[in-house]
């Protein structure tokens, strides 16, 4: 695979993935992935990410159920950050909103608000 060799890894061989719902555009989550990551999601259709706390390979709902299947992916201009489109499976966040990007920073950076709505209860997934 070409663009294994053409991204731009960090330290750690890893590149920033952006996941965006490809129907609505909102950023559901982001996430690491290093070149075994790569040919994963872009062989199985199924977004695959590297745990850098448990420092191994996991596929996006292979416990919740909650997968993520590719539909497109996009790389920016610099090559250290691609943009994966996909079709989402109840929610991204493990903490039970559809988005990680559930709470709003005020504008003094203070305090934050909860703009989103739970979808599940990650007690009873998790």
């Amino acid at each position: 695979m070409k663009i294994l060799s053409e991204l731009k890894y960090d330290s750690d061989g890893l590149v920033v993935a952006v996941i965006q719902d490809r129907d609505n555009d909102e950023v559901l989550m982001v996430g690491y992935m290093n070149t075994e990551a790569i040919k994963e999601t872009l062989t199985t259709g199924r977004v695959c990410f590297w745990s850098r706390s448990r420092q191994k390979l996991w596929i996006k709902g292979e416990t919740s159920g909650h997968t993520q299947t590719v539909e497109s992916v996009a790389v920016d201009c610099d090559g250290d950050a691609l943009l994966i489109k996909v079709d989402q499976k109840v929610a991204a966040c493990h903490v039970g909103y559809r988005s990680c990007f559930f709470r709003e920073v005020s504008p003094d950076g203070e305090s934050t608000d909860i703009v989103g709505e739970k979808v599940f209860d990650a007690d009873t997934v998790y």
